[in-house]
């Protein structure tokens, strides 16, 4: 997900530039963290909302995650091909009957700190994050993590899958690598320090104006050559400020008059605007997935027929296009893992996807509990996709017959409230597509609260699947569940879009945006 802040910020961030200049005259020619006798220069970038926390344990949004892969590591990250490599880890060994992980560290490895990483740094981590992440939880809940010596940890699952690796490398809601005595320290706000192994290190956190990190001048990268989220990651600027920028207006004019190198977050309706200023590069790649959550556990909504009577009402496409003003900038398609996808990439369930029938969703709401009880969509204004696509959602269900109302609130508030099946009736995200459908949001019941035996069991099923046509399958069959139970629907597929100076080279993206290999012409 993505979130958002305050503008009060704008007068940081020009502070900022007056001190730095333009990003376009912030060349450097350095080539790693060693060479102290480089050009040195800063990375500003705005971004749209402020994060929740600096804690990727505990958060499972887009913005805490974008900037805990500059500061902390994991054991296993994800290469450019989406595959699994060892960065903190050095090596593992499976045992034949697939429970048990030996897993040898990298020795010699330091934290921000300055202390080394051992396994009781690594137990400790990895024990909270198995806790704490619900995506860790539905996946390998129950797996111990233990120290067999300074140097190499052991991991007992409860049931052999081909894909524990793959999800200890996961990005989102990662897991991340602490201190023992930051792990220890932590209270149920999270951690206190923010302290990691990464390239970056946290100098300074201002609510609701500017995450400012530094470059770690003792980082020990992993070898080979940077990919993704694994490889070598040589900071090439001095330091990287995320400047909070709520409104996108100021986000856009400050990356056009070179208060800011990046912005992320660009509205799809501002790109053929910004795509023909010469002085700015246009990143667009395939993001993710709208989506729209149905609380499933709590009130009038725990009746399947009203939930099926909404999926009924939608208009997909009148709901994308609110939400991204470009029919080339967004795919109607049921599918919740991305379409190309020859292994995950199915339509199953489209039956009840972007019905656009009202007389149907009126039929099946008069057949249902439903008493014109109020319907409460939540959302927030700081991503401008999730508020327009809700607006549109209320009217359309209006229409057939809902007595529908939006509550809006700063990005945090949103996800409070979004967690609390108390507080919603339905909402919208937009999420990022994962590399296994296992880990999608939708299949967390932390998530919007569905908690459904077809679930574990479909998951269960995908896991110990003899043969990718039987994963598919399995895939398949969950798919259609979540439709047919009402549970969420898929809006559409949408775009990423992130503008910056035409100076800036080495931006990389995996699932998040990549700072660290950034330079910029002369």
């Amino acid at each position: 997900m993505r979130k958002k802040i305050v503008s009060a910020l704008l007068c940081v961030a020009m502070i900022a530039t007056m001190a730095t200049g333009c990003g376009g005259s912030k060349s450097s020619s350095t080539s790693g963290n060693a060479d102290s006798t480089a050009k040195q220069f800063e990375i500003n970038a705005a971004i749209a909302a402020n994060p929740p926390a600096l804690d990727p344990h505990t958060v499972n949004a887009n913005v805490t995650g974008a900037i805990g892969i500059h500061v902390y590591e994991a054991l296993f990250q994800m290469d450019e091909n989406y595959e699994p490599q060892p960065v903190l880890a050095e090596s593992y060994e499976m045992s034949d009957d697939g429970k048990e992980y030996t897993i040898k560290l990298r020795q010699g490895v330091k934290f921000h700190n300055g202390d080394e990483m051992k396994a009781d740094d690594v137990v400790a981590s990895m024990n909270r994050w198995m806790e704490l992440s619900p995506k860790a939880k539905t996946l390998i809940g129950g797996s111990v993590f233990e120290k067999v010596d300074d140097y190499t940890v052991k991991l007992t699952v409860n049931e052999p899958s081909s894909d524990i690796i793959m999800v200890l490398a996961s990005p989102i809601q990662f897991a991340a690598i602490y201190p023992k005595s930051v792990v220890d320290s932590a209270s149920d706000e999270g951690v206190k320090e923010y302290i990691g192994t990464g390239p970056y290190k946290v100098a300074e956190w201002k609510q609701d104006q500017y995450v400012k990190l530094e470059k770690n001048e003792d980082y020990q990268p992993a070898e080979g050559k940077s990919s993704g989220l694994a490889g070598a990651k040589n900071a090439q600027a001095d330091t990287i400020t995320f400047n909070i920028v709520t409104d996108t207006a100021t986000r856009i004019a400050g990356v056009q008059n070179g208060q800011y190198d990046i912005a992320e977050d660009i509205p799809a309706d501002q790109y053929k605007d910004l795509a023909a200023d010469k002085n700015l590069t246009m990143d667009v790649r395939s993001g993710g997935t709208l989506n729209l959550f149905l609380n499933t556990t709590e009130g009038v909504m725990a009746d399947e027929k009203v939930r099926q009577a909404a999926l009924a009402a939608l208009n997909c496409d009148d709901i994308l296009m609110a939400g991204y003003g470009d029919a080339d900038l967004y795919k109607l398609n049921a599918g919740w893992c991305n379409p190309d996808d020859a292994q995950w990439g199915t339509e199953a369930g489209s039956e009840y996807y972007n019905q656009n029938d009202v007389e149907k969703a009126k039929k099946l709401l008069s057949e249902s509990s439903y008493n014109n009880e109020k319907i409460v969509l939540v959302t927030t204004p700081e991503y401008n996709e999730m508020y327009n696509a809700t607006l549109v959602v209320q009217e359309q269900l209006k229409a057939a017959g809902f007595n529908a109302e939006v509550e809006s609130y700063d990005f945090s508030t949103f996800m409070e409230h979004r967690a609390d099946p108390k507080q919603f009736s339905m909402y919208i995200t937009s999420n990022s597509y994962n590399m296994l459908p296992i880990q999608l949001s939708v299949l967390d019941k932390g998530w919007a609260g569905l908690d459904r035996p077809e679930i574990s069991d479909g998951i269960k099923a995908i896991r110990s699947a003899s043969s990718n046509e039987e994963a598919k399958a399995a895939w398949e069959d969950l798919q259609s569940f979540i439709y047919e139970y009402g549970a969420a629907s898929v809006i559409g597929h949408f775009t990423n879009i992130t503008a910056m100076n035409s100076k800036v080279e080495n931006y990389q993206y995996l699932r998040f945006p990549i700072y660290w290999n950034i330079t910029f012409a002369e």
